[in-house]
């Protein structure tokens, strides 16, 4: 399943050349993956009530053209489980279907006392 939500760019986003900071893609992208999974029917919040905790594992991400102030960006966000330890989001930044940002982000699920452990069916269920 893909999910896309759409963020405008602010004057706080940018850098000094007036272009979107380089790690404000990243909280784009947490913000698309968040939307991910409310779309899907539980929040992040609802994942940590139950004692599934997601972190962030590693990140890649391929910078291609920059976003400046005011235009509306779109994050474009899919999810597959690779292993029973390990989530993925493929996520891209696009402006009116251009590609700027592609990016992969691979997460891992943790208990409530931050041991890790196998991603609950569930979750895995929301894999492409």
């Amino acid at each position: 399943m893909q999910q896309s939500v759409s963020f405008k760019v602010y004057y706080e986003d940018t850098d000094s050349l007036g272009v979107v900071y380089y790690a404000n893609y990243f909280k784009f992208m947490e913000r698309g993956r968040s939307e991910f999974l409310t779309h899907q029917g539980r929040s992040v919040a609802d994942w940590n009530a139950d004692g599934f905790l997601l972190v962030v594992h590693s990140v890649q991400a391929t910078f291609k053209k920059p976003a400046v102030l005011g235009d509306v960006v779109d994050i474009v966000t899919t999810f597959t489980v690779p292993s029973v330890y390990r989530g993925r989001f493929a996520q891209r930044v696009e402006r009116a279907g251009e590609l700027l940002v592609d990016g992969i982000v691979d997460v891992v699920c943790l208990d409530a006392n931050q041991n890790l452990i196998e991603f609950p069916p569930q979750l895995r269920a929301l894999a492409d």
